[in-house]
């Protein structure tokens, strides 16, 4: 195996006997890792993968929280941190080619320094791989305005069973010629085929972007703001929710005193001028339901205050040593019941609970905190997620907004979806990978 491998991708780039972890605690050991340096080359160790029945697991970033990247069964992990080309930065026309191992800030910077913005913002943006967002069709705060990965995405160059080099989609922003394989591997988390490139559509960057952070004395009360946000005509680029434990361990900057029961985060671009008018409409939306503080954030403070955000997760897992933290997500009307819901089935199973996240998509990281190696303590936090999913099917809601099915939501999609919804995704993964050698073990309804 070995030997056949580094004639594909050079001897230097394959290892042997390699543990792949991501982000969620998973580990799992692959008998081969390699890091091809060309999408020809991921085709050949595809080819080779097929021909002999062997499993390949796509690596990326290996920032993901559901298992996605953790071989399950013996395995060739195709790491594609080598992929690292901006193929085409078209800024005239708004367009980027760039290949699967490219950093999601990568792409963020060579957009903004071409003045236009590529919108989603998953965490882990130094880490995080554009194959990887595209597998997982990853979202992040922005995504209420600007949609997801996918909505980016116009074409995919991937590889296929048996070894097969494609691209569907291109530069092209409409594109109708047959059924939308695009949006099929957007999201199929490497079950379907391994993405080596992504052609991305960008937009002009907004001259400014403005945040307003408010808090209230009960999650009601927060849920009425971000609705009188919502009924106000103005369309903002964020709205982020946090509660009180969440609160409690990451503090945001400005805001003292007793800790409120939620914070409401608004954030609007635009022009100048626009963005301002439209920051003083959210603050008076916001101010309709009675918040304890308002703090109205203005440059040059803006990138530090994002700074906060994005280290909330930290700093949860930092208030008792680690958590489990899972990521569904309910119709906006909802959102009140789910984070209640979700100190409720703390309480029900001893654990103390939070939540945060992208109120605007209804989005929740609702959360159980945990003592470092406390096997029982684990044991309650599975049961207690298993919980949360059932209400957020009760809800009208999904098992997983944002970090896919991996291998910790297994089985969870067959509760979700009526049988013959179930068949259909089965009947996908077999017509295009019949010998269940991509990521086996993945996205199992």
């Amino acid at each position: 195996m070995h030997a056949d491998l580094g004639r594909i991708v050079g001897s230097d780039h394959v290892e042997r006997d390699v543990v792949v972890a991501d982000a969620s605690g998973l580990d799992g050991r692959a008998a081969a890792l390699v890091r091809p340096a060309t999408a020809e080359q991921v085709a050949e160790v595809v080819t080779w993968c097929y021909a002999r029945g062997v499993a390949m697991v796509p690596v990326g970033g290996r920032t993901g929280y559901a298992g996605g990247c953790v071989p399950l069964r013996e395995s060739v992990a195709v790491a594609l941190d080598r992929l690292d080309r901006v193929r085409a930065l078209d800024a005239g026309l708004w367009r980027m080619e760039a290949e699967a191992g490219v950093t999601t800030a990568t792409v963020a910077r060579r957009a903004r320094e071409a003045g236009l913005l590529f919108p989603p913002d998953p965490g882990a943006g130094e880490s995080s791989q554009l194959g990887g967002n595209v597998a997982t069709n990853a979202g992040g705060p922005h995504a209420f305005k600007y949609g997801v990965t996918g909505a980016w995405v116009t074409g995919l160059e991937a590889v296929l069973a048996p070894g097969e080099l494609v691209t569907v989609g291109g530069p092209v922003r409409k594109d109708v010629a047959g059924y939308d394989l695009r949006a099929l591997l957007v999201g199929s988390e490497g079950t379907l085929g391994i993405v080596t490139a992504a052609h991305l559509r960008l937009v002009p960057a907004p001259e400014l972007a403005l945040p307003v952070l408010a808090t209230y004395a009960t999650v009601a009360d927060g849920c009425a703001a971000i609705e009188a946000v919502l009924s106000s005509g103005v369309v903002p680029a964020a709205i982020e929710y946090l509660d009180r434990r969440a609160l409690a361990a990451s503090p945001p900057p400005h805001v003292g005193g007793e800790t409120p029961a939620m914070a409401v985060v608004v954030e609007v671009d635009g022009t100048e001028d626009g963005a301002r008018a439209a920051q003083a409409e959210v603050r008076e939306a916001l101010e309709e339901a009675g918040p304890l503080d308002l703090v109205v954030i203005d440059e040059p403070e803006v990138r530090a205050f994002w700074r906060w955000r994005e280290g909330v997760s930290l700093g949860v897992r930092a208030a008792r040593g680690e958590k489990l933290s899972e990521d569904v997500a309910v119709p906006v009307d909802r959102l009140g019941e789910a984070i209640e819901g979700v100190l409720e089935i703390g309480a029900r199973h001893d654990l103390e609970a939070c939540s945060w996240g992208h109120a605007g998509d209804g989005n929740l990281h609702a959360t159980f905190l945990l003592d470092a190696g406390d096997e029982p303590q684990r044991a309650r936090a599975d049961d207690a997620a298993q919980e949360l999913f059932a209400l957020a099917r009760e809800l009208g809601g999904t098992v997983t907004g944002e970090h896919g099915i991996g291998v910790l939501k297994d089985g969870q999609l067959r509760h979700q979806w009526a049988p013959a919804a179930v068949e259909a995704h089965r009947a996908i993964k077999r017509a295009l990978d019949p010998r269940d050698l991509f990521n086996p073990g993945k996205k199992l309804p």
